[in-house]
């Protein structure tokens, strides 16, 4: 996802130690929601939305029956709809 290559792109560029913490913290994210999907709240259905802790952006997926799909790793606080389209009509993303 560009967004994700973007954010960790610009924590490097302030230092090579924030753009690793960065990377970590959505790594461990992305493993806690394929351990558990169903653990997370529903953001907008039938997205569901897990929080990063040191840091402004979500994990954005889709808990499907075979399949976890991640949609998007969005900041909090700019354009939070921006992932809908990648819904489409209501199947899995491509």
């Amino acid at each position: 996802m560009e967004e994700y290559a973007a954010a960790a792109r610009h924590y490097s560029s302030i230092s090579t130690e924030l753009g690793q913490s960065f990377y970590q913290e959505i790594e461990r994210v992305i493993g806690n929601v394929r351990r558990h999907p169903d653990r997370y709240l529903n953001f907008q259905p039938p997205a569901r939305r897990a929080l990063a802790n040191r840091f402004p952006y979500s994990v954005v997926y889709l808990d499907e029956p075979d399949q976890v799909w991640i949609l998007a790793v969005m900041h909090a606080k700019r354009e939070p709809a921006y992932w809908r389209e990648r819904l489409g009509s209501g199947s899995a993303p491509e």
